[in-house]
């Protein structure tokens, strides 16, 4: 069970939904809308966070949890200038182990996405 927030434009969506269809994708990939229920756009992954919290990273393979050095970037923020830390993040392809994608819109269909969700709702 995955829960995909879409972003578009100034809105964020959140889609719940059980395929298995995304497991293997990687941060970057991009893939059509129909898996989730938005016929006609196409979706481009920009990250997610495991069951835990852990986010996703893009510059780690796999679908592994690591503890890596970091300086900035997703799983960290630096308080004071230069200051580095250990921390736990996941790698960048999507497991059973991750609950939450992120990702962005780079195709729009023909319908808008607000109408598509709400006939989702309306069936549940």
């Amino acid at each position: 069970m995955f829960k995909v927030v879409v972003s578009h434009k100034d809105k964020s969506y959140q889609i719940e939904t059980d395929t298995d269809k995304l497991i293997g994708l990687k941060i970057g990939d991009e893939f059509d809308g129909s898996i989730i229920g938005l016929p006609g756009y196409k979706l481009k992954i920009t990250g997610g966070s495991d069951k835990d919290g852990f986010p996703m990273r893009k510059d780690i393979e796999g679908s592994r949890r690591v503890k890596v050095l970091l300086s900035s970037g997703p799983g960290f923020k630096p308080r004071r200038k230069g200051e580095r830390r250990r921390k736990s993040v996941r790698g960048n392809t999507i497991s059973e182990d991750i609950v939450q994608v992120n990702t962005v819109v780079v195709k729009e269909g023909e319908k808008p996405i607000k109408e598509l969700i709400s006939k989702k709702e309306k069936e549940e």
